[in-house]
C-alpha cells in the first residue's frame, strides 16, 4: 500500500483593500497547517501543507473593459502576485475544462515523485484515447520528467494515466486525490472524474478555482520550468534515444514576449480553452479563458490592455 504525499495546500488569503488601488506587494501568505491523512481506496494519502495558491479578489471593480465580438463562455485576467482581477466574465461558471484538469494532475504527481524516478507504462496508458505523447515504450521505463512534459506540453492523455498509474496505482485512485486536493485548496468549483479531462462529464471547475491552480503550477520551479517550455527534446527510451515535444500554448508558439505558462484544453464540450501567465516590467499577470473562438487572439489583447492599464 503506497502513501501518497500532496504537497500543495492551499489557503484562501486576505483581500486586498478597499480603495481599487493595486497593492505593491501581494499580502503575507497564511500559516502552513500541519498535514492531514484522508483515505481512498487504494490507502491513506497525506494532504500536507506547500505552495499557498493566492485567490483572486473578486470585491474589487474591474481595471479594465474588453467588449469581444464573440466573447468566451467564461474568463479572467488577474494579478497573479495581488490576487486583482482586472476583467471578468462569469468567473464562477462551472464549466467542462478538458485537458486544463492537467494542472491538478501535474501538481499532485511533482509533490510525489523525484524527475529521476522511472514509470513502466502499462497498456492501459498507451491506449488512452485523444492527445497522445505516442511512442511509449511496452517494456522500457520512462522518467517521470519525461512523462511530465509530454503531459504539459503536447497534453498527453497516455502521460497522464501512466503518471496516475505511477503515484496511484490507478486512475481510480489518483481521481480520488485530485478531488480531495481540490477540496483542501478550497476549489469550490472543481471536480475530476479522470487525471486527463478527455471525457468531458465530471471533469469541470470555474476561472476562479483555474487562477489558483494556475497559481499553484507557477509557484513550483519544477513545473514551471515545464510550462514555460516552447519545445523540448528529452531522452525517451525508443528508436534515436530522443523524444520531440512541442507546446500546445498558442502565445508561446508565436512567441508573445514574456509568456511563462500555463496549459490548453480542448473537447467539443469544453471548445478552446486557455490559462496563460505572461510577466513584464515586474508584473505577472494571468488569464483564463473557457470557450473561446480564438484564446490565444483573446488572452493576446486582454493581457495588452492589462500591462497597459499598470502602466
Amino acid at each position: 500500500m503506497r502513501v501518497i504525499v500532496v504537497a500543495i495546500a492551499a489557503a484562501l488569503l486576505a483581500g486586498c483593500g478597499s480603495s481599487g488601488s493595486l497593492p505593491a506587494q501581494a499580502p503575507p501568505a497564511l500559516p502552513k497547517a500541519p498535514p492531514e491523512q484522508i483515505q481512498v481506496s487504494n490507502g491513506p494519502i497525506v494532504v500536507g501543507p506547500g505552495p499557498t495558491p493566492l485567490a483572486v479578489q473578486l470585491g474589487l471593480p474591474d481595471a479594465i473593459k474588453m467588449p469581444f465580438h464573440r466573447p468566451p463562455r467564461a474568463g479572467m485576467l488577474f494579478d497573479l502576485d495581488t490576487g486583482r482581477v482586472l476583467w471578468r466574465r462569469n468567473p464562477t461558471r462551472i464549466l467542462p475544462i478538458a485537458s486544463l484538469t492537467k494542472m491538478m494532475t501535474a501538481l499532485i504527481v511533482a509533490a510525489n515523485t523525484r524527475p529521476a524516478e522511472l514509470v513502466h507504462v502499462t497498456k492501459e496508458a498507451r491506449r488512452a484515447p485523444g492527445s497522445r505523447v505516442g511512442l511509449l515504450p511496452k517494456k522500457k521505463p520512462v522518467r517521470v520528467e519525461a512523462l511530465l512534459y509530454g503531459l504539459l506540453l503536447p497534453s498527453g492523455n497516455d502521460a497522464a494515466h501512466a503518471l496516475a498509474d505511477k503515484v496511484a496505482g490507478s486512475s481510480r485512485s489518483f481521481v480520488e486525490a485530485m478531488n480531495a486536493q481540490a477540496q483542501k485548496m478550497s476549489l469550490g468549483c472543481t471536480h475530476y472524474t479522470s487525471p486527463d479531462g478527455f471525457i468531458d462529464a465530471g471533469n469541470h471547475s470555474c476561472a476562479v478555482d483555474l487562477a489558483a491552480l494556475a497559481r499553484a503550477v507557477l509557484d513550483r520551479p519544477r513545473l514551471a520550468r515545464i510550462v514555460g517550455s516552447r519545445s523540448a527534446v528529452l531522452k525517451f527510451p525508443t528508436k534515436g534515444g530522443k523524444l520531440y515535444l512541442f507546446n500546445n500554448n498558442p502565445l508561446l508558439r508565436t512567441g508573445y514576449a514574456g509568456t511563462i505558462g500555463v496549459k490548453t484544453g480542448y473537447t467539443d464540450a469544453a471548445g478552446r480553452c486557455l490559462v496563460a501567465a505572461v510577466r513584464r516590467h515586474g508584473h505577472r499577470l494571468g488569464v483564463v479563458l473557457l470557450h473561446s473562438v480564438d484564446p490565444g487572439l483573446q488572452a493576446r489583447k486582454l493581457f495588452t490592455r492589462g500591462f497597459r492599464a499598470l502602466g
